[in-house]
């Protein structure tokens, strides 16, 4: 299938590319293999098929706000000549009506922060802290081109993840569906026929096969149950995922706690560099950074900003509160005598972003292959369990 896309090239240029792929998620991955970051994704029929971040439904892109207003002004547009150009050829119900509201703030005299500060759900803090910082310094090109980059990067992270938890997951939903294709089908057929028969069974088939004959007698009540079970699952682990505590959990866990809380943190460097680099002073950066990790890093950041508050250095703070690597507690020591703390925050990032991939590639080949290993054990017990009453009836006639 072909696929028309709209990318952000390392030079933060936008640019059309034509793509032959099986769906938009494999489209965007050769986009990335290129080192480009996909902004848009349509069929080339003209329907589009992702239009933010492979979400599949039409949203505000702030990634590609960003790269076409950084084009606009490069070109020597003003701000509100820049949302008039942008509102002409905005096709989208949604980013219109936020070019439209944002339009009238300026033109009513409102700062460009204080009319992103008006739609919060659209403009995270974080992006509304660096426009007001560039409005200071009146370079808001340059702040538009850093969050570009910052958030390029935390795609690409991200995006690396989902690949990587592509595989597992399929195999998760066909190894529980085979399962639950047994346990609810096969097992009570062979509960029928086994019954009566009047011969002692190994206890684990006979346990398997009265849970068959329960099934049998109440299906209905029991997928009534199954169902609710599993919708009840997606329900909490949605509010489970967006409140953050699923980092908390991954970071308890032996073997791969360490390497996710070294991927949080490498985020945190990321960020706190990016804001710092433009201009925004440590404390207000660490309460924006605040709203974007999860609830132990918080708590932490609030120890290091008390820290700073009392005359303390950034290192200081990092280090009191369990917030720094070693590597990246050395450059953060460079920067703050050279002035660089932000530059070294992000080359802090950077390496561990590095490291972080190789780490996600090595652990996804032992995973997948032990994840297939105990999928099969499992079904193979099952089969086991229900055909041992034959091997034991076969013995008997010889």
């Amino acid at each position: 299938m072909r696929f028309q896309v709209r990318a952000l090239s390392p030079d933060n240029l936008i640019e059309t590319h034509t793509v032959d792929a099986a769906d938009a998620s494999e489209a965007g991955r050769l986009l990335l293999q290129r080192r480009l970051q996909p902004l848009s994704i349509k069929a080339a029929g003209g329907v589009a098929a992702e239009s933010t971040g492979f979400s599949g439904r039409s949203t505000f892109s702030l990634l590609l706000f960003s790269a076409e207003l950084l084009a606009l002004l490069e070109a020597g547009l003003s701000l509100v000549e820049a949302f008039e150009a942008l509102l002409e050829k905005e096709a989208s119900p949604v980013s219109r009506g936020v070019l439209e509201r944002l339009t009238a703030d300026l033109r009513e005299g409102l700062r460009f922060s204080a009319a992103l500060a008006r739609q919060p759900s659209v403009f995270p803090a974080l992006y509304v802290g660096i426009v007001r910082a560039a409005e200071g310094t009146s370079d808001l090109p340059r702040a538009l081109s850093r969050y570009i980059d910052y958030q390029t990067r935390l795609d690409t992270v991200r995006n690396r993840m989902l690949s990587a938890a592509i595989y597992p997951a399929i195999l998760l939903i066909v190894g529980g569906g085979v399962t639950f294709f047994l346990m609810g089908y096969v097992v009570p057929r062979f509960a029928g026929v086994y019954q009566g028969s009047g011969r002692s069974l190994p206890w684990l088939s006979q346990l398997l096969l009265d849970w068959g004959q329960f099934v049998g007698q109440h299906s209905g009540p029991v997928f009534g149950c199954v169902l609710a079970g599993l919708l009840a699952a997606g329900y909490w682990l949605r509010r489970f995922v967006r409140s953050g505590r699923w980092v908390v959990v991954l970071t308890r866990l032996p073997g791969i706690g360490e390497r996710v809380r070294i991927i949080e943190l490498s985020r945190l460097y990321l960020t706190t560099g990016m804001l710092l680099e433009g201009g925004i002073p440590i404390l207000s950066a660490l309460d924006i950074v605040g709203n974007a990790v999860s609830p132990t890093t918080r708590a932490a950041l609030l120890e290091a900003r008390r820290i700073i508050s009392d005359g303390g250095t950034l290192s200081q703070a990092f280090e009191s509160s369990r917030l720094a690597t070693p590597i990246a507690l050395r450059m953060l020591r460079v920067g703050e005598r050279s002035g660089q703390m932000g530059a070294m925050l992000t080359r802090s990032a950077l390496f561990y972003e590095g490291e972080s991939a190789r780490w996600i590639e090595r652990f996804t080949k032992v995973f997948e292959p032990a994840l297939m290993t105990a999928i099969g054990l499992l079904v193979g017990l099952i089969v086991i369990l229900l055909y041992m009453p034959i091997f034991d009836l076969a013995g008997t006639l010889q």
